[in-house]
């Protein structure tokens, strides 16, 4: 397995909770899991803890950390900030182009019923769409930054909460009112997407003590 697939099957594997948080992780385990040498699982550790999505566990080992209620409130003031800026800075210059290859992430979601984390993906494309006009190349990279760490909250929210079929409904209802011109209007249900979704996330959480 080559080093860049090894490092996105295993953050796949976090997300779709195969490595339990707060359980050590040991190389020469995950070598042998994934059928590889510990040099490449080395590399792909460090490179997941750069990204949050490993931290210390003592004794040179790593584990998958606990998902947090805290973390995932403040995810959401963060996004509901970045994301209608962006949008709002996008809107001149969205066109029919754009609008159809968003409607286009939206279909193959749909179609990716069975398979979660590709949905959101996808999902996380559309909005990509949404905002790449915004012209401001700062504020884009820190949305990608900030993607890589709500994706596990994502992933758990698509898995676990079964937020999936309400967040594509929004979706939808966003790019009709971006295709009619009703700006506002979606840059309001934006806002309350983000909210809506980080609440009930964040409820879920707090009731099971994370």
């Amino acid at each position: 397995m080559q080093k860049a697939d090894l490092y996105l099957q295993l953050r796949d594997d976090i997300r779709r909770r195969r490595w339990p948080a707060g359980r050590a992780l040991k190389q020469q385990e995950l070598a042998d899991y994934y059928q590889t040498s510990r040099i490449p699982v080395r590399d792909a550790m460090s490179r997941l803890a750069a990204e949050g999505w490993l931290v210390s566990a003592g004794k040179a080992s790593l584990m998958v950390p606990p998902l947090s209620a805290t973390e995932a409130q403040e995810l959401c003031l963060i996004r509901s900030q970045l994301e209608p800026l962006a949008l709002r800075q996008a809107l001149p210059q969205l066109n029919q182009a754009i609008l159809g290859a968003a409607e286009d992430c939206l279909n193959a979601a749909d179609a990716a019923a069975n398979d979660p984390l590709l949905q959101g993906e996808l999902n996380w494309q559309f909005h990509q769409l949404l905002y790449q006009p915004c012209a401001m190349p700062m504020l884009l990279q820190l949305l990608q930054q900030l993607h890589l760490k709500v994706a596990m909250y994502l992933g758990f929210q698509q898995v676990e909460l079964g937020y999936g079929k309400k967040s594509a409904a929004e979706h939808r209802a966003l790019l009709q009112h971006l295709r009619e011109g009703r700006h506002q209007a979606a840059l309001d249900l934006l806002q309350q997407h983000i909210s809506a979704a980080a609440n009930a996330l964040q409820l879920h959480l707090q009731h099971r003590g994370g």
